[in-house]
């Protein structure tokens, strides 16, 4: 995919510290080891397949504002390929990072687009209704 002006990673580097990869036994919230300090991946043309099929919502939708770069706003946007589901994933250190009025605003109009909308941080879990609405989700 070509990509958009303005979208680049950057020193962003939020992914790497926020996703579980369970191929390199990292967790959610724990920085990378193979995450350089200025951004990018060290071990980027061996890296694992999970890390090779990962798109940056926020880098592919031409439409998703510049303000919510992941690590300005301490959440990742993603559609979960299994559920269908839309979710906003936030560092288990700011766990409620999503709540971000720019997030919440963007999550709240996906919810009353139709979506599924459900707010992550580590193993806690939100849902997100149209109604502005969110509580815990099991």
């Amino acid at each position: 995919m070509p990509s958009i002006p303005g979208k680049a990673c950057g020193s962003c580097s939020f992914c790497c510290k926020v996703l579980e990869i369970a191929e390199l036994a990292k967790s959610a919230g724990a920085r990378c080891v193979h995450c350089a300090s200025a951004g990018g991946c060290a071990i980027y043309p061996t890296r694992p397949e999970i890390c090779r099929v990962y798109e940056c919502l926020w880098k592919r939708d031409r439409g998703m504002s510049a303000r919510l770069r992941p690590d300005r706003v301490g959440t990742l946007l993603m559609e979960d390929p299994e559920t269908h589901r839309y979710q906003a994933v936030s560092d288990p250190a700011r766990p409620l990072a999503w709540r971000h009025p720019l997030v919440f605003t963007h999550l709240v109009a996906m919810a009353r687009a139709g979506r599924t909308v459900v707010a992550k941080a580590g193993l806690r879990c939100w849902r997100i209704h149209a109604t502005g609405e969110w509580g815990p989700s099991i």
